[in-house]
């Protein structure tokens, strides 16, 4: 099992308070996405499950047991960021190796075959990758690492398109073939929202929504037509986001379609669409209800 169970967390810096009273269930075999606008505290709430900094408040297990100092619940865990923390002078097949000695778990076999999808040298040293090939080999590290729960913050920075849709690939091979607990932290939505099982959307320090992402989807619509009969069918609805062009009018929607609704559009002629997880994201985290 990989279940981590957060409580009443917060997290100060001075006076700043970064999280704010969050508590969560990350259920275990899941692909979870962290969303959240820059500041909104993700990194910090990452680095709190893996033990790197201490909580303000409250508590976090993993399978019933504290991680604070608890080496054995952290090997569960495997964690990429964007710090370098691999001896830079060594090549990148020696720090697999390396690597190893630590973590018995590790897939020395399963790291070269996807150094070779990447293209990774391997006798390269690791300071002389680029941003995106240093990306790529921590990203190797986490899928080869054997552990129950991989966490992957902003794991594709400086990766080019075709990389970026191999890890993809990959991150979703990995976990057909041995189910796990994975959490990816990222800014590019759109590329990873078919993938998601659920999304856990962070905004100033508190969780505005945590939810199977299905379910997410389901409680917003676009509807979009005349600009006369969309301002007529919004007229007291919940609005994110409105977009008018011409004599053509969309808007965005919260709340569930139900028939009386469905009726009401077919008799305005106008019609609907799902909302895009990436833009409901950034009407819920950037703007407030539209009167």
């Amino acid at each position: 099992m990989a279940i981590i169970k957060i409580s009443n967390l917060s997290k100060d810096y001075g006076k700043h308070r970064v999280l704010d009273n969050i508590t969560l269930t990350i259920e275990e075999n899941k692909i979870y996405g962290l969303l959240g606008r820059n500041g909104a505290g993700k990194t910090t709430l990452l680095n709190l499950i893996n033990n790197r900094i201490f909580p303000t408040e409250g508590n976090i297990t993993i399978d019933g047991e504290s991680v604070v100092e608890n080496n054995k619940v952290i090997r569960k865990i495997s964690f990429m960021t964007e710090q370098n923390l691999y001896p830079e002078g060594m090549k990148i097949k020696n720090l697999y190796k390396w690597i190893k000695e630590f973590y018995e778990s590790f897939d020395i076999d399963y790291a070269l075959s996807l150094s070779g999808k990447f293209e990774l040298d391997i006798n390269k040293k690791f300071k002389e990758l680029s941003t995106g090939y240093s990306s790529i080999f921590k990203i190797i590290v986490t899928l080869a690492s054997g552990a129950e729960i991989l966490i992957f913050d902003e794991p594709v920075l400086g990766l080019d398109a075709n990389h970026r849709d191999l890890f993809y690939k990959e991150l979703v091979s990995n976990y057909i073939d041995k189910p796990k607990t994975i959490i990816l932290s990222t800014h590019i939505i759109e590329e990873v929202s078919e993938i998601l099982e659920k999304v856990i959307i962070i905004k100033d320090g508190k969780v505005l929504d945590d939810k199977e992402v299905e379910g997410l989807l389901s409680e917003a619509y676009i509807v979009s037509g005349a600009s006369e009969n969309v301002k007529k069918y919004i007229e007291n609805k919940k609005c994110i986001n409105i977009e008018s062009m011409a004599g053509f009018k969309s808007a965005t929607v919260i709340g569930k379609l139900s028939e009386i609704d469905k009726e009401e559009l077919n008799n305005l002629g106008l019609e609907t669409s799902s909302v895009e997880l990436q833009k409901l994201f950034i009407h819920l985290t950037g703007k407030e209800e539209i009167e």
